[in-house]
């Protein structure tokens, strides 16, 4: 009679195996917790460089706006330029005329304006028009020292949201994703 001989044959025990399940268990639950940690965190990215470049393109219109002296040394401004539309008008908006105290925490009329997914203007106004994603709100403040030919020109883009206490009066507060620049303009001779 064949006499059978298990402790030479090799496998693993239950436990063993339990024990492997388990580790690897873990392993795929903090890899997929990082998984989605990386995802948030790209999309993230995405919006806050987004953010910026809407910034630093509605920067660019406000720098371009006539701030200097002509030939005779008489000083030009532009307080007039629209620049909330999809097209720029040159009457019937702000220009570069110092902005209301908390234009960068609330809806100004002539200070913010609207754009969707695509980055297309959509308009301005206190509301948000449909298919807005992004609002840009900015303001134009003269410099204490030299309030006749220094302006400060500042520019907030966030996702349409609502942006609780980062929008309470003298907020500076920028919230993640968003974007805010801040630039000097001084007047030159044309």
């Amino acid at each position: 009679m064949a006499k059978s001989n298990f402790s030479n044959e090799g496998g693993f025990s239950i436990v063993e195996v339990i024990f492997a399940t388990g580790i690897m268990a873990t392993a795929l639950v903090a890899l997929a917790q990082m998984f989605v940690i990386a995802v948030s965190n790209n999309q993230a990215a995405k919006m806050g460089t987004y953010s910026t470049t809407l910034a630093q393109e509605k920067m660019e219109q406000l720098r371009a706006l006539t701030w200097g002296f002509d030939n005779i040394g008489l000083p030009l401004s532009d307080t007039t330029t629209n620049t909330a539309l999809a097209v720029e008008s040159p009457g019937g908006g702000m220009g570069l005329t110092p902005s209301p105290v908390g234009s960068l925490t609330r809806n100004t009329n002539g200070y913010v304006d609207y754009v969707d997914q695509f980055g297309n203007v959509l308009g301005g106004g206190t509301m948000a028009l449909p298919k807005t994603v992004y609002v840009r709100r900015w303001s134009v403040e003269p410099l204490p020292t030299d309030p006749n030919n220094t302006l400060i020109l500042q520019v907030l883009v966030f996702k349409f949201a609502n942006r609780g206490i980062a929008d309470a009066a003298g907020s500076t507060m920028r919230l993640r994703d968003e974007a805010r620049l801040m630039s000097v303009k001084t007047r030159k001779a044309q």
